[in-house]
């Protein structure tokens, strides 16, 4: 099957959650696909597969984990968002590769770095614990040289606002201040979300 074709099959099987369970195996095989935009696929929906079924993926992880290490930006990004989303639903599974996420808040290229929050935000959701002494380094992405990831960079402020807020008020002020001055409408939305999901004024 060509790359065309396949990659079809895959917008097909995304659509059909009745067959997700049942196809893990094989979406997992695609992983070793000369493709790049068909490993991109796979590890995408693998980590979709993951947040409904995580014991089904388990077996899964150890080959999703080193696409981190590619020197393909889109695969790091999608490797690191798949750990995310199977990490929502079950830590456990990608506990051994969590603090090695980290390094990907300094990743050189911006859609890594989205991908990074995106995943510790996943995470966060239900295990919010972990990340009490990480926090500033969340704190440096709020100043972060790309819209787009200071746009998202509030968002783990929220997430851990609403679940633990003492987290969170050591930062308050800073981002009271990025929500009055940020020439990004979106950014300042998004630091003011943060401060509310904390409970203050």
């Amino acid at each position: 099957m060509g790359e065309s074709e396949l990659y079809k099959e895959l917008g097909i099987l995304t659509k059909d959650k009745s067959k997700w369970e049942e196809s893990i195996p094989y979406v997992s095989s695609l992983l070793d696909n000369e493709s790049e935009k068909i490993q991109a696929k796979a590890l995408w929906l693998l980590g979709e597969m993951g947040l409904e079924f995580p014991l089904s993926v388990e077996g899964s992880v150890s080959d999703i984990a080193p696409f981190c290490d590619s020197q393909k930006p889109l695969l790091r990004e999608r490797a690191v968002n798949a750990l995310g989303r199977i990490g929502r639903a079950d830590y456990r599974l990608i506990e051994p590769y969590w603090n090695d996420l980290f390094r990907f808040a300094k990743d050189d290229e911006p859609k890594v770095r989205l991908s990074f929050i995106w995943a510790s935000e996943n995470i966060a959701t239900n295990t919010p614990d972990i990340y009490v002494d990480h926090m500033p380094i969340f704190e440096k992405l709020l100043y972060d040289a790309d819209d787009k990831v200071r746009m998202e960079a509030p968002e783990i402020f929220r997430v851990l606002g609403k679940r633990r807020p003492e987290f969170v008020r050591p930062f308050l002020e800073q981002l009271q201040k990025i929500a009055e001055t940020d020439r990004n409408r979106v950014v300042r939305i998004h630091c003011l979300g943060a401060i509310k999901a904390t409970g203050e004024k």
